[in-house]
């Protein structure tokens, strides 16, 4: 960072900040929007580690930079060094300064980050928390506008909410999204998965206990109803909540009051509750797995959570938008996915939605071993579409019948005609219309 800039490039139109060191780079960055940056590093000290703490420092400060390093040619000749080179940059220039090369590096840099950026600012991007959720909510298809629009609607009334969807599409992402976008935002988000709990203490987890209340019970415990209050308590797999606790869920949500397990006072609460099922719960009331009463008191305000597959336009954008976040943080020589992994992709039919993609992506992450994602990192090499998964002989084969039957066409089905302009006889164009399954239809030259 200390090698003085071409006077060249200032006569390239470049808008040039300089910075003494990461620290001082990296206040410019947050003042500032950047799409390439060129980073110095002489090598004297032979620090490598250094080298690699610095450009991660940077990555970590601003993921939409390409990096172009500027190296020595010795110091490129690390093996250290060319590692760190194409784990975290973009590319590299080597010393002495070619400023006409430079410039075009610098460029190119610059248009693919544009591109990036303007592909990510496309998209609808919603967290459920401060900063970048992990698993955030991306999409710009109908589906998810319609899902964003609603969850800012019902963020702004404090009722009840129920959101459905099947397993892995994202229902309590969606949930703390409302919380965050409430009154309550400065409150608790307890989240509790009914599901999960062991049926013999459900009552205690949920409105805790005072001590002595049962063996073990050696002190007061306050339960999740209670720790969520003035804020948001997200009662996930509502419809696996056995039938004599939905009693006691439904005195809480009428009276807003609650007894500790052993308790003597009842303890005023102020809590938003919002529920989540996979299942029918009208379907479960009709069967009387589940109470009418309760079902009513939640299903106040609803939500329905897409499927990935019916996603459309958003499964290659959402693809695209984990496999960045975590390559970024664990393995920045990642840069995408190959085409065969794309059209795999997009042939899944994701049955564990959003969840199985984030899991595929980061294991393909983890295990990818070039610039570029494949099919078979990611679990999917048997969703290629048969096209991508094409023989040579297959293609050629393909092609041959294709430029038979054209030529059929044009030719209005003389064989005769045909064959002089494929420039082979007529009975090799026979063998190869019987060899093609070709239907044809005899004319009055044959």
């Amino acid at each position: 960072m200390e090698e003085p800039i071409p006077p060249s490039l200032l006569g390239q139109e470049w808008d040039v900040h300089e910075a003494s060191n990461p620290q001082v780079a990296m206040e410019l960055m947050g003042r500032q929007k950047f799409l390439v940056g060129l980073f110095y590093w002489d090598g004297a000290s032979h620090d490598v580690h250094a080298l690699r703490l610095h450009a991660e420092m940077l990555h970590e400060a601003n993921n939409h930079i390409n990096w172009v390093a500027l190296l020595s040619g010795v110091t490129r000749s690390f093996r250290h060094v060319s590692r760190v080179i194409t784990s975290h940059f973009y590319d590299y220039h080597t010393l002495p300064l070619d400023a006409e090369r430079l410039a075009f590096t610098l460029g190119h840099a610059y248009g693919m980050a544009e591109i990036a950026n303007s592909f990510s600012e496309g998209a609808n991007v919603l967290t459920g928390g401060e900063g970048e959720s992990e698993f955030a909510m991306v999409g710009q298809s109908p589906a998810m506008r319609a899902v964003f629009q609603t969850i800012h609607k019902v963020a702004s009334i404090d009722l009840n909410v129920m959101i459905r969807g099947e397993s892995g599409t994202g229902k309590e992402l969606a949930a703390q999204a409302i919380h965050q976008l409430s009154h309550r935002a400065q409150g608790p988000f307890v989240a509790v998965n009914c599901g999960a709990l062991p049926r013999d203490l459900i009552q205690a987890e949920l409105f805790g206990h005072e001590k002595g209340a049962f063996t073990g019970a050696d002190r007061r415990k306050i339960g999740r109803i209670e720790a969520a209050q003035n804020g948001t308590l997200f009662l996930d797999e509502i419809g696996d909540l056995p039938l004599d606790m939905q009693v006691n869920l439904l005195r809480f949500l009428q009276e807003k009051t609650i007894d500790r397990l052993g308790g003597t006072n009842q303890i005023p609460v102020d809590v938003r509750v919002i529920a989540a099922t996979h299942v029918n719960l009208e379907r479960a009331v009709e069967e009387g797995r589940f109470r009418e009463d309760l079902y009513y008191r939640l299903n106040v305000l609803h939500l329905e959570m897409p499927p990935l597959r019916d996603r459309g336009e958003d499964i290659e954008l959402i693809a695209d938008h984990f496999l960045h976040q975590f390559a970024n943080r664990v393995k920045p020589s990642i840069k995408g996915f190959s085409q065969p992994a794309l059209e795999a992709i997009k042939s899944h039919s994701w049955p564990g939605n959003v969840r199985e993609m984030v899991n595929r992506i980061q294991r393909a992450v983890v295990m990818g071993e070039g610039r570029l994602v494949k099919p078979r990192e990611l679990g999917l090499d048997q969703d290629i579409p048969k096209s991508i998964l094409m023989t040579l002989s297959e293609a050629r084969a393909k092609a041959e019948k294709e430029v038979i039957e054209r030529t059929l066409s044009e030719a209005r089905n003389n064989v005769s005609k045909a064959a002089r302009r494929l420039d082979i006889s007529r009975v090799t164009l026979y063998r190869l219309m019987e060899q093609h399954a070709i239907d044809w239809q005899g004319s009055k030259d044959d």
